[in-house]
């Protein structure tokens, strides 16, 4: 295409030429520029410069040349024009003619600019009259000279940072160290096998950087590279000769508490490198590989800067910049996060598999976040060992699991939910009571084997629903659920979010009412009524879910940046404030009166629900159990915490999650 857009210019050229005697400087110089401006410099050499300049420098140096400076400077457009002659300028046959030309490129630095004179020099050529240029290499770039150097810098970004809501750093350009030795003070044979072993590396690695042949007995010579809250620093330091130089390095503060939340970075993949094609990523660049770090790496990795310089041959001379374009550091970004309760709320689950989530119910804003355990983010980001990626992959606790982005049966947490489907129906009213007998029940003999079973068959009769909340009664929700009916109760999740993805940063597994969406039979109706059958939901819906009980029936979209909108709703209407008080006084009974009794503490007036999800390994065998509560405390009702602990089946069930969150208030409220 820019040989046929040189031709057609070349062409008209010619043929106004072709209306006079002989040829223009002027009409010869249009036809110059029409090829340089197609970067045709072929053309240009062969059909165009003087016999003076080919003497001075052969087609390929002149090609070659001005075609590499064009990729190595990222050339993308050029525009190239000369001021001409007043119109009754008579051309001397025998003199040079000379005309000033303007030069704008655009390179991955930005503009280069500037102007020079061009001179055309007359000849004759198959007995007519033509002319030549004269060319030298500041016709390439400014002042530039044969021999000269053209050299591009690169100005590393600083990658942006995560901040919570307090200003508490999340991730941020910190600190950490090089690891290495002084092979002259590193001489004991003990001291490598020690090293190697703190380092997860074979003393052959070690040899292998120390017989390297720039090294000397005096240069440090680095092995690996180690986080600055990395306890190893100082075992690494009683070693002689071994050496912790300070060294620029992310670093993630709250570590394992929001790991899996933050994520880190680290090199980037063959895998990453294709999906960010033509974005200006190097296989020697780091990338956001889990989290955050990669949800928001576009905001997050900013742009590096450019200079494209002149590096003189001539001894002395001074490098001359000819652009430059500054580095875009990457965007500071604040999350709702509270990370201080994060802190709390995840050592408050001492290591057990869960996860836990936190929200402000008055704005939607997600408070905390959290899977556990947790991994140490800077073993990701520095590279860790095959055996140690190993270790953490056999884990029977799964710390590389990220738990809040899965679904669980939410067991009788559900219940508030259920009850506020059957009061909005008009089937369930709080006040009545129904006398239940014994701790299993069916509705009649078509039900063959199914029974649904309570765990306090001894709870005081007639049960309603303050009782039923207490007592956690599974049997007095199946029978509300079977009141209102399958297609109602189905219809009541589903304005509850049930089915539907969460609209969310982050990507979690939808909460659903079933596997298909519906309910099948009158016994799946009972068991999802209190939250087993196929009904799952993460952590974060099983939170937001209780909004409606705070707020008066709305469920507000969570947010998880500071600079997104609060309070845009979601969902509404799903209970009214009336039978929203009355959820609230049972929930708060169910504290005071019921089997959470480790949250119920006497300076913090805590309201919440427990459940319990038994995952049963088969039809006739008892299986894991995990335990739930979600609670917010009723003085403020500035939070709602949901909390799940896994396999709670051997630590007294959700009762066990309650004495974990009761540690919570006290911690957040210095009891």
């Amino acid at each position: 295409m820019k040989k046929w857009g040189w031709t057609i210019s070349l062409l008209s050229v010619l043929m106004i030429a072709g209306c006079s005697d002989d040829i223009t400087p002027e009409e010869r110089l249009e036809a110059y520029v029409a090829a340089w401006n197609e970067a045709d410099y072929e053309t240009m050499y062969t059909d165009f410069v003087s016999e003076t300049t080919k003497e001075t420098v052969d087609e390929v140096a002149f090609v070659e040349r001005q075609r590499s400076l064009d990729e190595a400077l990222g050339v993308t457009e050029r525009e190239i024009t000369f001021t001409r002659a007043p119109e009754d300028t008579e051309w001397e046959p025998t003199e040079p003619a000379e005309f000033p030309v303007q030069l704008k490129i655009e390179t991955l630095a930005g503009p280069i600019e500037w102007e020079q004179d061009m001179t055309l020099h007359p000849i004759e050529a198959d007995d007519e009259l033509t002319w030549v240029v004269d060319w030298n290499e500041g016709f390439i770039l400014p002042g530039l000279m044969t021999g000269d150097e053209v050299r591009v810098s690169t100005q590393s970004f600083k990658r942006g940072e995560l901040y919570d809501r307090n200003g508490n750093p999340l991730a941020i350009n910190g600190t950490g160290f090089d690891v290495g030795v002084v092979p002259g003070k590193f001489t004991d044979l003990a001291a490598k096998t020690e090293l190697a072993t703190l380092l997860g590396v074979t003393e052959e690695y070690i040899d292998n950087q120390l017989s390297q042949s720039w090294v000397r007995d005096d240069l440090f010579v680095p092995l690996d590279k180690l986080a600055s809250t990395d306890p190893l620093k100082d075992k690494l330091l009683t070693i002689p000769g071994v050496l912790l130089n300070t060294a620029e390095m992310r670093e993630y503060p709250y570590g394992e508490a929001t790991s899996h939340l933050i994520g880190y970075i680290g090199p980037i993949t063959a895998e990453q490198l294709s999906e960010h094609e033509d974005e200006g990523y190097t296989e020697f660049d780091v990338i956001g590989r889990q989290g955050l770090e990669r949800y928001l790496e576009e905001r997050l990795r900013g742009e590096n800067g450019k200079t494209i310089y002149i590096d003189p041959v001539a001894e002395g001379a001074e490098n001359v910049t000819l652009a430059q374009l500054p580095a875009k550091d990457g965007k500071r970004i604040e999350l709702t996060i509270d990370a201080e309760l994060q802190r709390i709320t995840y050592d408050s689950m001492d290591g057990e598999p869960g996860t836990a989530a936190t929200v402000n119910p008055e704005t939607g804003e997600v408070l905390t976040l959290l899977s556990s355990p947790g991994f140490i983010p800077s073993e990701f980001m520095l590279g860790m060992t095959q055996t140690r990626y190993q270790e953490l992959s056999d884990d029977p606790l799964k710390p590389l699991l990220n738990r809040f982005a899965a679904s669980y049966a939410p067991g009788s947490t559900l219940k508030p939910i259920t009850a506020a489907i059957g009061m909005a129906n008009g089937t369930l009213d709080p006040t009545e009571g129904i006398v239940i007998e014994g701790a299993q029940w069916q509705k009649d003999a078509s039900w063959g084997d199914y029974r649904v079973t309570r765990l306090h068959p001894e709870a005081p009769n007639p049960i309603d629903l303050t009782k039923a909340l207490v007592y956690s009664d599974n049997i007095y929700f199946a029978q509300q659920a079977l009141r209102m009916g399958r297609e109602p109760f189905v219809s009541g999740l589903e304005k509850f979010g049930f089915g539907e993805t969460i609209p969310f940063l982050l990507n979690l597994q939808a909460s659903q009412v079933s596997n298909d969406g519906t309910i099948s039979s009158e016994g799946q109706l009972s068991d999802t009524s209190f939250g087993q059958g196929q009904m799952l939901a993460n952590i974060l819906h099983l939170a937001i879910s209780y909004q409606p009980f705070v707020t008066d029936g709305t469920m507000w979209q969570p947010t998880l940046l500071m600079e997104e909108e609060d309070q845009v709703v979601w969902k509404e209407g799903m209970v009214s404030p009336e039978h929203a008080a009355v959820l609230r006084e049972g929930m708060r009974r169910m504290v005071v009166d019921g089997f959470a009794q480790a949250v119920n503490l006497p300076s913090i007036p805590v309201a919440g629900k427990t459940g319990t999800a038994e995952l049963k390994a088969s039809l006739n065998e008892e299986g894991q159990e995990n335990g739930f509560f979600v609670s917010y405390p009723t003085e403020t009702e500035d939070f709602i915490l949901a909390m799940m602990i896994e396999q709670v089946e051997d630590n007294g069930g959700s009762g066990y999650v309650a004495e974990k969150v009761a540690r919570v208030y006290q911690l957040l409220y210095g009891q």
